[in-house]
């Protein structure tokens, strides 16, 4: 339990950390906050890494410009990410099962999305901002959008892929060192 919270909070922090992108509208932010996730997920099981995700998002929501839609939104696609990777992983603990399985999450991450983003995130959204408004942030980057649907497609979905895979890559960079240390074994 106590490594959970360590790694909520460690998440919370990086969720604080969110950059923009220049290839997408300035309100969408780039964070790597799954990435203890991931670790509690590979580490303890899915369930911590679940846990991880909604301590984060609980913590993040006090601090929220967005009334806590956002972060609402950010708890399901995490545990759209974290869930499979775990489950996979706890099946065959190996190397390959757990990338694959991140892999997965990221997949499956990216594509509910879509649907998070239309028809939760969005809509709750355009009560301060015109919808207008929003579109046009996309267009400025991409003129082909015409919709919010086509603004979800080219852009959102691709970008919580590319989120989730470097929240993936990342995990496998680091997680050989701080396992050890996660699961009270000392080299």
């Amino acid at each position: 339990m106590a490594v959970t919270g360590i790694l909520a909070a460690a998440s919370a922090i990086l969720m604080m950390f969110s950059i923009s992108v220049p290839f997408m509208p300035s309100f969408i932010k780039l964070d790597i906050s799954e990435l203890p996730a991931l670790v509690a997920a590979f580490s303890m099981g899915p369930l911590s890494g679940v846990l991880v995700c909604l301590i984060k998002n609980l913590i993040n929501a006090t601090m929220t410009t967005t009334g806590g839609v956002g972060e609402f939104a950010n708890f399901l696609l995490g545990v759209c990410l974290v869930l499979p990777a775990g489950l996979l992983y706890r099946f065959r603990k190996n190397r390959r099962t757990a990338f694959l399985g991140a892999l997965l999450g990221a997949l499956i991450m990216a594509l509910v999305s879509l649907p998070i983003n239309y028809y939760v995130t969005y809509p709750i959204y355009t009560k301060f901002m015109p919808l207008g408004a929003i579109i046009e942030q996309y267009q400025a980057i991409f003129s082909g959008v015409d919709g919010l649907f086509s603004c979800l497609l080219i852009f959102n979905v691709p970008f919580t892929f590319l989120k989730g895979f470097l929240d993936t890559v990342l995990t496998f960079l680091i997680y050989k060192y701080i396992s050890p240390l996660l699961k009270g074994k000392r080299k």
